[in-house]
């Protein structure tokens, strides 16, 4: 079966492309510019996606995924093995949709107005706060462990490093948080996590 993701350098689409080279299933990268909505060949990227957005998992005749969460845990039941979900209908399971849902819609969602320019800077100061207070919990949670769900490695850490790397961008200092930084420079260091942000950023 045809693989293919379709990505922005720097957006959420990271997370999928961590878990497809963990996994080790080909695929092909197909590189969206975002702002203009197109394809390297100019063509329509709404075409793709009418939510205008990344990533996009296309897995053949015309089928396609989106969302983080729900392509995340797609691309780790193809290689169960990998170990980058629990298995289905265990508790491990659905902690890890409670985490995936956690960084969706607590963290993600709350970077995402710090991007815009016309955000006003009284709600960028909220939005600061309130995900300082949000990765305060997520560092307390890491305490004694490796990773979100343990010593494994999952999809939801591959989600949340890459709502990491947006700290810097908007002048959030990740070293606030000691149990944080080692996460983010232990998930760096896996090298098919080496190999996507550089295959991103060529």
């Amino acid at each position: 079966m045809d693989v293919k993701l379709y990505y922005a350098p720097g957006a959420c689409s990271l997370a999928a492309h961590i878990a497809l080279r963990e996994c080790g299933l080909d695929f092909e990268l197909v590189r969206v510019d975002i702002r203009q909505h197109q394809l390297a060949d100019g063509s329509d990227f709404n075409a793709i996606n009418p939510k205008g957005y990344v990533p996009v998992l296309e897995i053949g005749d015309g089928v396609r995924l989106t969302e983080v969460s729900a392509i995340v845990q797609y691309i780790a039941d193809r290689i169960p093995e990998s170990g980058l979900a629990p298995r289905p209908y265990t508790l491990e399971r659905y902690q890890l949709q409670e985490w995936l849902a956690f960084i969706s819609a607590e963290l993600h969602k709350t970077f995402t107005p710090l991007f815009k320019p016309d955000t006003p800077e009284d709600y960028r100061l909220c939005l600061q706060e309130n995900i300082a207070t949000r990765l305060g919990y997520v560092d307390a949670r890491l305490a004694g462990r490796h990773y979100l769900l343990g010593n494994q490695f999952t999809v939801a850490d591959a989600y949340l490093f890459t709502v990491l790397t947006w700290c810097n961008r908007i002048g959030m200092e990740i070293a606030r948080w000691p149990m944080l930084r080692t996460f983010q420079e232990r998930v760096r260091h896996r090298p098919n996590v080496r190999e996507a942000l550089e295959a991103e950023n060529s």
